[in-house]
């Protein structure tokens, strides 16, 4: 005997056959694989040459690139003018020229030189008459033999003309003349210039027998034996530069050629460009380095351990890096992650969201062609 259905429960088994069946896709559709996951086949694992390993722990270094000027401090630096002007009468010097300090570097000449130690030597010879003077009228004072007013008006004129003396003394020690060695057989017409600095020349502003005044530059003297490294630095990175933090440096014409340097000062005024100018001490003076010569600079600014993998295993994509994560059953989860200072090929990084990533397996080798067969799962879903 065959077993008939009753036609009245048919539609029911037809509804709950249905219902059965959408209650599986629904169970597949809320359960779909992950939108940062990608299971490659062992063909596709074989062909993409991939690499995986743990992260490693490196101490990387970042470096600060800048630029600048070589400087040296106002005491190096040295204008040399006439103190009561005059006509240059000789010089040697030219630009770049080495100086000795005490040096002869210019005669000027002029009549107000000879006025001014005729003065002083007229002035001498007067003290000295009017001291006899003053000490004769205050022997008589003293004794009654003398008038008061008389010894008043003698030592009155005597002090006057012992400040005009002393005076004219130092406008002569002023101008380089030893009022102590003058007398009336060495007046001399001309001024000496000397260096007052050991180093080179840096401007020559002048010409034989052309007249200059006391605030006319003549020269321009340079001790580059402290010169120094003046750069700029960016106000948004002021915070990575300290004091005695080590620089390299190097010109545009001779880039391997290396000149090491220490931070001795920091700026305080940040200007117009937002920047503010921190100035480095050359380890060893390089007579070829000369002020005013621009310069290239690198400052390590951190030294620190870090979780890192290859600068390959990081994928850069809408302002955002991941790195892929090794899962079971050659699967790959897409992981954020943020990026460190990098260094030879390496690049420190750490989770975006706050989760352990140290031990985890990395994709450290072609890490591209898993983004790009996760790109087409996501497509095909």
């Amino acid at each position: 005997m065959k077993n008939k259905i009753n036609p009245i429960i048919w539609p029911a088994i037809l509804v709950f056959t249905a219902c059965s069946g959408n209650k599986k896709a629904a169970s597949i559709a809320e359960n779909p694989m992950p939108a940062n996951m990608v299971t490659l086949t062992q063909e596709q694992l074989k062909n993409a040459d991939i690499l995986t390993g743990k992260a490693e722990v490196k101490t990387l270094s970042a470096t600060l690139s800048l630029n600048g000027v070589i400087d040296v401090p106002p005491q190096n630096m040295v204008s040399i003018s006439a103190p009561m002007g005059g006509y240059l009468k000789r010089s040697q010097l030219l630009p770049g020229m080495p100086v000795k300090k005490g040096e002869i570097i210019a005669i000027i000449e002029d009549q107000q030189y000879i006025e001014l130690q005729q003065n002083y030597l007229t002035t001498a010879a007067k003290l000295n008459m009017l001291q006899l003077e003053f000490e004769r009228q205050k022997a008589l004072n003293s004794s009654k033999a003398g008038s008061d007013k008389v010894f008043e008006q003698t030592e009155a004129e005597y002090k006057s003309q012992r400040i005009l003396f002393k005076s004219l003394a130092e406008k002569l020690r002023f101008i380089g003349i030893n009022p102590d060695a003058l007398n009336e057989n060495n007046i001399s017409r001309s001024l000496a210039i000397y260096s007052p600095i050991s180093g080179f020349v840096s401007k020559i502003n002048v010409n034989i027998g052309k007249y200059v005044n006391p605030t006319d530059v003549l020269f321009e003297l340079v001790n580059p034996t402290d010169i120094h490294l003046n750069l700029k630095l960016y106000e948004k990175d002021i915070n990575t530069i300290s004091i005695g933090q080590k620089v390299k440096t190097w010109t545009n014409s001779n880039p391997n050629q290396k000149f090491n340097c220490e931070v001795i000062l920091i700026g305080r005024d940040i200007g117009p460009d937002r920047t503010v100018e921190i100035h480095c001490h050359f380890d060893q003076y390089d007579k070829t380095l000369v002020p005013g010569m621009y310069m290239n600079a690198e400052v390590i600014v951190e030294n620190k351990s870090s979780i890192t993998v290859p600068d390959a295993a990081i994928i850069r994509n809408a302002n955002k890096d991941y790195c892929f994560a090794v899962r079971a059953n050659n699967s790959f989860e897409l992981v954020e992650i943020k990026k460190g200072i990098s260094q030879n090929g390496f690049t420190a990084i750490e989770s975006a969201n706050g989760t352990e990533i140290n031990g985890l397996i990395f994709v450290l080798k072609n890490a591209y062609t898993i983004w790009m067969q996760l790109q087409k799962s996501s497509e095909n879903e």
